[in-house]
């Protein structure tokens, strides 16, 4: 809490009653209290930001604010607060270790994480298998997906998958391009991937499958250039998933912590249906629409178990 005085000058202890002049000295400005990033933990393990204001500690790590802020123009420090740079990076690198972890990312794929001060750029490690991802490997890129400080980078190939969804979606924060084995099959088949249970719920709106043939003819199945990566984003759409046939899948979500459970989800809800199609044929009770809708879309409890699994660095 901050504690002033209201310092008022003295009148002199006998006044000249004809000096209409004498007054009360007015008090001096009170200065505003300052706001400031404090982070819980230190950078490499901390999860939550804290906005220091007034002696109270308020809970506001939340990168999809930070960037939505952002995008809405210049604010001032009372107004707005963004993560330190160096925590998003941490964060970034602790997404790639967990995913990688869990099996949602293999010596391939990656996960990325716009720039809460500049929303036209975003975070990516360069290319490297997601498990051994450090803070140095951490690259910023424009949406054009070049490297913003040094040419020298090797990227991924398919970054371009990144900055185009970036640009086409305002409200996306985090990006994951995962080869889930378990998704591949429904982006093949004419059977759709539709929620089975409650934690695949965000997909109750349906899953668009990219063909990229139909974008580009013959081709390797990589997102290569900037065109594939526009026309992969408007397959995406609004919807939080989008299937690659032949390749994998892409999740684009409003905070970094809610992308990597919906792509863990994604591929167990995967799974899941396989096994039900197994017993039931196509008599499988799939979450009605409104289920779909109220399901929970938080996933914090998940993403503080799955750091517990991590090995010890």
């Amino acid at each position: 809490m901050f504690h002033h005085k209201c310092d008022v000058a003295a009148a002199p202890a006998k006044l000249n009653p004809t000096d209409r002049r004498a007054k009360l000295q007015p008090s001096p400005a009170r200065p505003r209290p300052a706001i400031r990033w404090a982070g819980r933990g230190g950078c490499a393990t901390s999860e939550r930001n804290h906005l220091v204001m007034n002696g109270h500690m308020l809970s506001v790590f939340s990168l999809a604010s930070a960037a939505l802020v952002a995008a809405s123009g210049p604010v001032s420090a009372q107004t707005a607060a963004v993560p330190d740079r160096q925590a998003l990076i941490a964060e970034l690198v602790l997404a790639n270790r967990i995913l990688a972890n869990e099996g949602v990312l293999d010596g391939y794929g990656h996960v990325s994480v716009r720039s809460p001060t500049n929303p036209n750029h975003y975070f990516l490690s360069r290319s490297k298998a997601p498990a051994v991802v450090t803070a140095a490997d951490i690259t910023e890129y424009d949406l054009d997906s070049r490297p913003v400080s040094s040419t020298q980078v090797a990227g991924y190939i398919e970054r371009f998958i990144h900055g185009e969804i970036y640009r086409a979606r305002q409200n996306v924060v985090a990006v994951v391009h995962c080869h889930c084995p378990d998704v591949i099959p429904f982006a093949a088949t004419s059977v759709p991937l539709r929620p089975l249970y409650h934690m695949g719920g965000f997909i109750g709106g349906g899953v668009p499958v990219f063909d990229i043939r139909k974008a580009a003819g013959i081709t390797d199945m990589l997102v290569r250039t900037p065109e594939l990566g526009r026309s992969l984003a408007g397959t995406l759409g609004n919807k939080p998933a989008a299937l690659m046939r032949g390749h994998g899948a892409v999740i684009a979500a409003p905070s970094l912590h809610l992308v990597a459970g919906q792509a863990y989800y994604l591929n167990l809800n995967a799974r899941l249906q396989l096994q039900a199609i197994q017993l039931g044929g196509d008599k499988v009770t799939y979450l009605d629409p409104e289920e779909a809708k109220k399901a929970a879309q938080d996933y914090e409890r998940s993403w503080d178990f799955w750091k517990s699994r991590l090995p010890r660095q």
